[in-house]
Protein backbone atom coordinates (compact mmCIF):
# COMPACT_ATOMS: atom_id res chain seq x y z
CA UNK A 1 0.00 0.00 0.00
CA UNK A 2 1.16 3.67 -0.88
CA UNK A 3 2.43 5.34 2.65
CA UNK A 4 1.48 9.07 2.93
CA UNK A 5 3.54 11.78 4.55
CA UNK A 6 2.27 15.04 5.50
CA UNK A 7 4.21 18.47 4.38
CA UNK A 8 3.45 21.46 7.26
CA UNK A 9 2.01 20.96 10.42
CA UNK A 10 -1.32 18.77 10.66
CA UNK A 11 -3.48 21.79 12.37
CA UNK A 12 -1.66 24.31 8.95
CA UNK A 13 -4.71 24.86 6.28
CA UNK A 14 -4.01 23.43 2.85
CA UNK A 15 -1.62 20.81 4.15
CA UNK A 16 -0.42 18.45 1.14
CA UNK A 17 -0.32 14.91 1.16
CA UNK A 18 2.74 13.30 -0.79
CA UNK A 19 2.44 10.06 -2.08
CA UNK A 20 5.50 8.18 -1.60
CA UNK A 21 6.37 6.64 -5.19
CA UNK A 22 8.26 2.96 -5.25
CA UNK A 23 10.82 5.12 -6.97
CA UNK A 24 11.24 7.58 -4.07
CA UNK A 25 11.00 4.36 -1.80
CA UNK A 26 14.06 2.19 -3.72
CA UNK A 27 16.07 5.43 -4.07
CA UNK A 28 15.26 5.46 0.06
CA UNK A 29 16.65 2.06 0.43
CA UNK A 30 19.84 2.69 -1.23
CA UNK A 31 20.57 5.22 0.65
CA UNK A 32 19.95 3.41 3.92
CA UNK A 33 22.27 0.66 2.40
CA UNK A 34 24.76 2.54 1.05
CA UNK A 35 28.07 2.75 3.02
CA UNK A 36 30.80 5.63 3.62
CA UNK A 37 34.00 3.20 2.76
CA UNK A 38 33.31 0.60 -0.12
CA UNK A 39 35.74 -1.58 1.97
CA UNK A 40 33.61 -2.30 4.64
CA UNK A 41 30.64 -4.33 2.75
CA UNK A 42 33.72 -5.96 0.52
CA UNK A 43 35.41 -7.53 3.90
CA UNK A 44 31.61 -8.70 4.81
CA UNK A 45 31.61 -10.12 1.07
CA UNK A 46 34.82 -11.70 1.25
CA UNK A 47 33.87 -13.40 4.88
CA UNK A 48 30.69 -14.60 3.40
CA UNK A 49 32.99 -16.55 0.37
CA UNK A 50 35.52 -18.07 2.51
CA UNK A 51 32.91 -19.62 4.54
CA UNK A 52 31.30 -21.25 1.64
CA UNK A 53 34.75 -22.36 0.91
CA UNK A 54 35.19 -23.99 3.77
CA UNK A 55 31.85 -25.53 4.27
CA UNK A 56 32.16 -26.71 0.50
CA UNK A 57 34.73 -28.16 1.25
CA UNK A 58 33.93 -29.76 4.26
CA UNK A 59 30.80 -31.26 2.16
CA UNK A 60 32.95 -32.21 -0.50
CA UNK A 61 35.72 -34.26 1.29
CA UNK A 62 32.29 -36.30 3.08
CA UNK A 63 31.25 -37.12 -0.42
CA UNK A 64 34.58 -38.47 -1.21
CA UNK A 65 34.63 -40.69 1.73
CA UNK A 66 32.08 -43.12 1.07
CA UNK A 67 32.16 -42.87 -2.57
CA UNK A 68 35.72 -43.59 -2.94
CA UNK A 69 36.96 -47.35 -2.73
CA UNK A 70 40.36 -46.77 -1.11
CA UNK A 71 42.43 -44.45 1.47
CA UNK A 72 44.36 -43.52 -1.54
CA UNK A 73 41.55 -42.40 -3.84
CA UNK A 74 40.37 -40.58 -1.05
CA UNK A 75 43.63 -38.67 0.23
CA UNK A 76 43.89 -38.11 -3.70
CA UNK A 77 40.65 -36.59 -3.78
CA UNK A 78 41.47 -34.94 -1.25
CA UNK A 79 44.49 -33.02 -2.56
CA UNK A 80 42.67 -32.19 -6.14
CA UNK A 81 39.64 -30.48 -3.98
CA UNK A 82 42.19 -28.49 -2.08
CA UNK A 83 44.30 -27.65 -4.68
CA UNK A 84 41.18 -25.78 -6.61
CA UNK A 85 40.29 -24.02 -3.75
CA UNK A 86 43.86 -22.99 -3.14
CA UNK A 87 43.83 -21.41 -6.67
CA UNK A 88 39.74 -19.64 -6.07
CA UNK A 89 41.88 -17.68 -3.12
CA UNK A 90 44.73 -17.10 -5.90
CA UNK A 91 42.07 -16.16 -8.26
CA UNK A 92 40.15 -13.86 -5.72
CA UNK A 93 43.32 -12.37 -4.72
CA UNK A 94 44.62 -11.44 -8.47
CA UNK A 95 40.65 -10.13 -9.31
CA UNK A 96 41.37 -7.94 -6.08
CA UNK A 97 44.82 -6.41 -6.83
CA UNK A 98 43.39 -5.88 -10.69
CA UNK A 99 40.05 -4.86 -10.32
CA UNK A 100 37.64 -3.86 -13.25
CA UNK A 101 39.53 -0.72 -13.92
CA UNK A 102 42.67 -3.17 -14.60
CA UNK A 103 40.57 -5.25 -16.77
CA UNK A 104 39.45 -2.39 -19.01
CA UNK A 105 42.46 -1.62 -21.50
CA UNK A 106 42.03 -5.48 -22.23
CA UNK A 107 38.56 -6.08 -22.97
CA UNK A 108 38.38 -5.98 -26.61
CA UNK A 109 41.09 -8.76 -26.50
CA UNK A 110 39.37 -10.74 -23.62
CA UNK A 111 35.61 -10.18 -26.10
CA UNK A 112 37.48 -12.00 -28.84
CA UNK A 113 39.74 -14.73 -26.61
CA UNK A 114 36.12 -15.56 -25.22
CA UNK A 115 34.03 -15.72 -28.12
CA UNK A 116 37.67 -17.82 -29.91
CA UNK A 117 37.09 -20.42 -26.78
CA UNK A 118 32.80 -20.43 -27.55
CA UNK A 119 33.76 -21.51 -31.31
CA UNK A 120 36.41 -24.00 -29.99
CA UNK A 121 33.95 -25.56 -28.30
CA UNK A 122 32.68 -26.85 -31.86
CA UNK A 123 36.17 -28.13 -33.38
CA UNK A 124 36.28 -32.12 -32.15
CA UNK A 125 39.77 -31.44 -31.83
CA UNK A 126 39.62 -28.74 -29.55
CA UNK A 127 36.51 -29.90 -27.46
CA UNK A 128 35.68 -31.76 -24.14
CA UNK A 129 32.06 -33.29 -24.80
CA UNK A 130 30.37 -34.45 -22.16
CA UNK A 131 27.06 -35.98 -21.70
CA UNK A 132 26.25 -34.75 -25.43
CA UNK A 133 26.65 -31.19 -24.73
CA UNK A 134 29.62 -29.18 -25.89
CA UNK A 135 31.12 -26.68 -23.08
CA UNK A 136 34.19 -28.09 -22.35
CA UNK A 137 37.06 -26.75 -24.16
CA UNK A 138 40.83 -28.09 -24.07
CA UNK A 139 43.52 -25.71 -23.03
CA UNK A 140 45.97 -25.88 -25.53
CA UNK A 141 49.54 -28.24 -23.85
CA UNK A 142 47.83 -28.98 -20.73
CA UNK A 143 45.48 -31.11 -19.74
CA UNK A 144 43.02 -28.95 -18.40
CA UNK A 145 39.72 -28.08 -19.97
CA UNK A 146 37.10 -25.47 -19.41
CA UNK A 147 33.76 -24.42 -19.09
CA UNK A 148 34.05 -21.24 -21.74
CA UNK A 149 30.62 -19.95 -21.20
CA UNK A 150 31.63 -19.41 -17.89
CA UNK A 151 34.46 -16.83 -18.93
CA UNK A 152 32.51 -15.33 -21.68
CA UNK A 153 30.00 -14.07 -18.56
CA UNK A 154 31.87 -12.15 -16.39
CA UNK A 155 34.21 -10.47 -19.09
CA UNK A 156 30.61 -9.52 -21.04
CA UNK A 157 29.48 -8.04 -18.00
CA UNK A 158 32.61 -5.56 -17.58
CA UNK A 159 32.54 -5.21 -21.27
CA UNK A 160 28.81 -3.93 -21.63
CA UNK A 161 29.59 -2.13 -18.17
CA UNK A 162 32.56 -0.33 -20.47
CA UNK A 163 29.94 0.54 -23.43
CA UNK A 164 27.41 1.71 -21.22
CA UNK A 165 30.22 4.34 -19.67
CA UNK A 166 31.56 5.09 -22.74
CA UNK A 167 28.31 5.73 -24.58
CA UNK A 168 26.84 7.75 -22.15
CA UNK A 169 23.40 9.90 -23.56
CA UNK A 170 23.95 7.83 -26.50
CA UNK A 171 23.10 4.35 -24.84
CA UNK A 172 20.25 4.89 -26.08
CA UNK A 173 20.55 5.47 -29.87
CA UNK A 174 19.24 2.29 -31.91
CA UNK A 175 22.17 2.73 -34.67
CA UNK A 176 25.47 3.44 -32.34
CA UNK A 177 24.25 2.30 -28.94
CA UNK A 178 20.82 -0.64 -29.23
CA UNK A 179 22.15 -2.55 -32.13
CA UNK A 180 25.57 -3.28 -31.81
CA UNK A 181 25.50 -4.15 -27.70
CA UNK A 182 22.70 -6.73 -28.39
CA UNK A 183 24.23 -7.90 -31.43
CA UNK A 184 27.52 -8.91 -29.84
CA UNK A 185 25.04 -10.56 -26.84
CA UNK A 186 23.03 -12.12 -29.33
CA UNK A 187 26.17 -13.73 -30.78
CA UNK A 188 27.50 -14.87 -27.55
CA UNK A 189 23.75 -15.89 -26.25
CA UNK A 190 23.44 -18.36 -29.49
CA UNK A 191 27.35 -19.91 -29.12
CA UNK A 192 26.51 -20.68 -25.70
CA UNK A 193 22.82 -22.13 -26.30
CA UNK A 194 23.74 -23.82 -29.06
CA UNK A 195 26.33 -26.16 -26.84
CA UNK A 196 23.36 -27.13 -25.88
CA UNK A 197 23.11 -25.36 -22.99
CA UNK A 198 19.86 -23.04 -22.69
CA UNK A 199 20.02 -22.56 -18.67
CA UNK A 200 23.86 -21.34 -19.38
CA UNK A 201 22.34 -19.25 -22.15
CA UNK A 202 20.12 -17.60 -20.14
CA UNK A 203 21.57 -17.13 -17.58
CA UNK A 204 24.05 -14.99 -19.24
CA UNK A 205 21.44 -13.38 -21.42
CA UNK A 206 19.70 -12.07 -17.65
CA UNK A 207 23.39 -10.60 -16.65
CA UNK A 208 24.07 -9.10 -20.24
CA UNK A 209 20.96 -7.09 -20.52
CA UNK A 210 20.71 -6.21 -16.35
CA UNK A 211 23.70 -5.06 -16.28
CA UNK A 212 23.05 -2.72 -19.47
CA UNK A 213 19.29 -1.74 -17.83
CA UNK A 214 20.96 -0.78 -14.80
CA UNK A 215 23.83 1.13 -16.64
CA UNK A 216 21.12 3.26 -18.70
CA UNK A 217 19.07 1.10 -21.17
CA UNK A 218 15.65 2.49 -21.83
CA UNK A 219 13.32 -0.15 -19.74
CA UNK A 220 11.70 -0.62 -23.66
CA UNK A 221 15.09 -1.59 -24.75
CA UNK A 222 15.59 -4.40 -22.22
CA UNK A 223 12.25 -5.81 -21.71
CA UNK A 224 11.50 -6.01 -25.68
CA UNK A 225 15.08 -7.78 -25.91
CA UNK A 226 15.10 -10.36 -22.86
CA UNK A 227 11.01 -11.24 -23.71
CA UNK A 228 12.17 -11.21 -27.32
CA UNK A 229 15.53 -13.58 -27.41
CA UNK A 230 14.24 -15.04 -24.10
CA UNK A 231 10.79 -16.55 -25.42
CA UNK A 232 12.28 -16.98 -28.44
CA UNK A 233 15.21 -19.39 -27.43
CA UNK A 234 12.40 -21.05 -24.86
CA UNK A 235 9.81 -21.96 -27.73
CA UNK A 236 12.61 -22.94 -30.12
CA UNK A 237 14.47 -25.30 -27.71
CA UNK A 238 11.13 -26.43 -26.19
CA UNK A 239 9.94 -27.82 -29.58
CA UNK A 240 13.33 -28.88 -31.34
CA UNK A 241 15.28 -30.04 -28.49
CA UNK A 242 14.06 -33.16 -27.78
CA UNK A 243 15.87 -33.50 -23.87
CA UNK A 244 14.67 -30.19 -22.78
CA UNK A 245 11.55 -31.26 -23.54
CA UNK A 246 11.72 -33.90 -21.52
CA UNK A 247 13.32 -31.75 -18.65
CA UNK A 248 10.06 -29.30 -19.39
CA UNK A 249 7.28 -32.53 -19.35
CA UNK A 250 9.85 -33.53 -15.71
CA UNK A 251 8.69 -29.72 -14.06
CA UNK A 252 5.44 -29.83 -15.02
CA UNK A 253 5.13 -33.45 -13.50
CA UNK A 254 4.00 -35.23 -16.77
CA UNK A 255 7.45 -37.21 -17.02
CA UNK A 256 9.25 -39.01 -13.82
CA UNK A 257 13.10 -38.88 -13.17
CA UNK A 258 14.55 -40.73 -10.72
CA UNK A 259 17.66 -37.49 -10.44
CA UNK A 260 15.16 -35.06 -9.62
CA UNK A 261 12.79 -37.60 -7.39
CA UNK A 262 15.83 -39.04 -5.73
CA UNK A 263 16.98 -35.27 -5.24
CA UNK A 264 14.02 -34.21 -3.27
CA UNK A 265 14.01 -37.46 -1.21
CA UNK A 266 17.95 -37.04 -0.68
CA UNK A 267 16.50 -33.13 1.19
CA UNK A 268 13.77 -34.65 3.07
CA UNK A 269 16.01 -37.14 4.74
CA UNK A 270 18.22 -35.21 6.80
CA UNK A 271 15.54 -33.91 8.70
CA UNK A 272 16.07 -30.93 11.32
CA UNK A 273 19.82 -31.80 11.80
CA UNK A 274 20.85 -34.17 8.92
CA UNK A 275 21.93 -37.67 8.96
CA UNK A 276 25.88 -36.25 9.60
CA UNK A 277 28.67 -35.65 7.72
CA UNK A 278 29.90 -38.94 5.53
CA UNK A 279 26.70 -40.78 6.62
CA UNK A 280 24.73 -39.87 3.66
CA UNK A 281 23.52 -42.76 1.54
CA UNK A 282 21.98 -40.93 -1.78
CA UNK A 283 24.48 -40.60 -3.59
CA UNK A 284 25.05 -44.60 -3.39
CA UNK A 285 21.59 -45.01 -4.11
CA UNK A 286 21.30 -43.76 -8.06
CA UNK A 287 21.76 -40.13 -7.61
CA UNK A 288 24.32 -38.86 -9.16
CA UNK A 289 26.34 -35.39 -9.60
CA UNK A 290 25.79 -34.71 -5.60
CA UNK A 291 28.95 -33.64 -5.23
CA UNK A 292 28.03 -30.79 -8.36
CA UNK A 293 25.26 -30.13 -9.96
CA UNK A 294 22.83 -31.68 -7.02
CA UNK A 295 25.22 -30.67 -4.05
CA UNK A 296 22.22 -29.01 -1.89
CA UNK A 297 20.67 -31.83 -1.71
CA UNK A 298 23.77 -33.08 -0.14
CA UNK A 299 23.78 -30.21 2.38
CA UNK A 300 20.02 -31.10 3.04
CA UNK A 301 20.80 -34.89 3.41
CA UNK A 302 24.25 -34.81 5.86
CA UNK A 303 22.93 -31.37 7.71
CA UNK A 304 19.50 -31.28 7.69
CA UNK A 305 16.92 -28.42 7.38
CA UNK A 306 19.37 -26.29 9.73
CA UNK A 307 22.77 -26.53 6.97
CA UNK A 308 19.85 -25.40 4.01
CA UNK A 309 19.18 -22.84 6.08
CA UNK A 310 22.71 -22.07 6.84
CA UNK A 311 23.80 -22.12 2.93
CA UNK A 312 20.63 -20.00 1.98
CA UNK A 313 21.30 -17.61 4.48
CA UNK A 314 25.07 -17.14 3.58
CA UNK A 315 23.86 -16.73 -0.14
CA UNK A 316 21.30 -14.33 1.18
CA UNK A 317 23.79 -12.67 2.89
CA UNK A 318 26.05 -12.64 -0.12
CA UNK A 319 23.87 -10.89 -2.00
CA UNK A 320 22.86 -7.87 0.86
CA UNK A 321 26.83 -7.24 1.02
CA UNK A 322 27.08 -7.72 -2.95
CA UNK A 323 24.13 -4.47 -2.66
CA UNK A 324 26.08 -2.74 -0.03
CA UNK A 325 29.06 -3.22 -1.72
CA UNK A 326 27.79 -1.77 -5.32
CA UNK A 327 25.96 0.79 -3.86
CA UNK A 328 28.95 2.76 -1.95
CA UNK A 329 31.30 2.46 -5.22
CA UNK A 330 31.36 5.88 -6.35
CA UNK A 331 32.95 5.24 -9.48
CA UNK A 332 30.14 4.18 -11.79
CA UNK A 333 32.04 2.20 -14.39
CA UNK A 334 33.71 -0.28 -11.49
CA UNK A 335 30.26 -0.12 -9.49
CA UNK A 336 28.49 -1.21 -12.77
CA UNK A 337 31.00 -3.73 -13.21
CA UNK A 338 30.62 -5.30 -9.98
CA UNK A 339 27.01 -5.32 -9.89
CA UNK A 340 26.84 -7.53 -13.11
CA UNK A 341 30.10 -9.42 -11.96
CA UNK A 342 28.24 -10.07 -8.72
CA UNK A 343 24.73 -10.74 -10.32
CA UNK A 344 26.15 -13.79 -12.58
CA UNK A 345 27.12 -15.60 -9.01
CA UNK A 346 24.15 -15.01 -7.15
CA UNK A 347 21.94 -16.09 -10.28
CA UNK A 348 24.10 -19.37 -10.20
CA UNK A 349 23.44 -20.03 -7.01
CA UNK A 350 19.43 -19.01 -7.13
CA UNK A 351 19.08 -21.15 -10.51
CA UNK A 352 21.16 -24.47 -8.62
CA UNK A 353 18.79 -24.09 -5.40
CA UNK A 354 16.08 -24.09 -7.63
CA UNK A 355 16.48 -26.73 -9.73
CA UNK A 356 17.53 -29.42 -6.73
CA UNK A 357 13.95 -28.11 -4.77
CA UNK A 358 12.06 -28.50 -8.23
CA UNK A 359 11.09 -25.07 -8.75
CA UNK A 360 12.66 -25.00 -11.87
CA UNK A 361 13.12 -27.58 -14.87
CA UNK A 362 16.25 -30.04 -14.43
CA UNK A 363 19.60 -28.08 -15.28
CA UNK A 364 23.15 -28.94 -14.98
CA UNK A 365 24.45 -25.75 -12.92
CA UNK A 366 27.18 -26.26 -9.91
CA UNK A 367 26.44 -24.04 -6.42
CA UNK A 368 28.98 -21.57 -6.37
CA UNK A 369 31.84 -22.38 -3.72
CA UNK A 370 30.33 -25.66 -2.54
CA UNK A 371 30.43 -27.68 -5.58
CA UNK A 372 33.10 -29.58 -6.54
CA UNK A 373 35.94 -27.56 -7.80
CA UNK A 374 36.45 -26.32 -11.54
CA UNK A 375 36.01 -23.79 -13.66
CA UNK A 376 32.96 -22.92 -12.23
CA UNK A 377 34.84 -22.41 -8.57
CA UNK A 378 37.70 -20.27 -9.83
CA UNK A 379 35.77 -17.81 -12.18
CA UNK A 380 33.12 -17.48 -9.65
CA UNK A 381 35.92 -16.49 -7.28
CA UNK A 382 38.12 -14.40 -9.51
CA UNK A 383 34.34 -12.16 -10.47
CA UNK A 384 34.09 -11.65 -6.54
CA UNK A 385 37.56 -10.75 -6.69
CA UNK A 386 37.04 -8.30 -9.30
CA UNK A 387 34.34 -6.65 -7.58
CA UNK A 388 36.15 -6.49 -4.42
CA UNK A 389 38.91 -4.70 -6.18
CA UNK A 390 36.36 -2.10 -7.31
CA UNK A 391 36.22 -1.20 -3.66
CA UNK A 392 39.86 -1.05 -3.17
CA UNK A 393 40.38 1.27 -6.38
CA UNK A 394 38.08 3.73 -4.52
CA UNK A 395 40.97 4.23 -2.11
CA UNK A 396 44.18 6.07 -3.96
CA UNK A 397 46.50 4.78 -1.73
CA UNK A 398 45.63 0.72 -2.18
CA UNK A 399 44.80 1.47 -6.05
CA UNK A 400 48.53 2.69 -6.50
Amino acid sequence: MARFRKRGGAAEAGTVEHQTTIFERLDAFARRAESADAMRPAVKVLCVVLAMMGLGFLLQASHAATTLDSVEAFHAALRHQAVFRVGAVLALLVGFRVGPRGLRPFLPALVVLSAAMLVACYVPALNDSRNGSRRWVFIPFTNISIQASEVARIVLAVWVADRCMRLEERLGDLRRGVAPILALGLFFFALIGFETDLGGALVFLLVFLSTWFVGGARIAHFTGSLGTLGGVAILLAVSSVEYIRGRIDMWFGAAKNSQVEDSLRALGSGDLWGVGLAQGQYRNMRLPYQDSDYVYSLVGEELGLFGMVLCTGLFLAFVWFSLRLVLSIKDRFAALAAFGLLLSVALQAMIHMQVVTKLAPPKGMTLPFFSHGGTSLIVSALAVGLALGAARQEHPRDAA
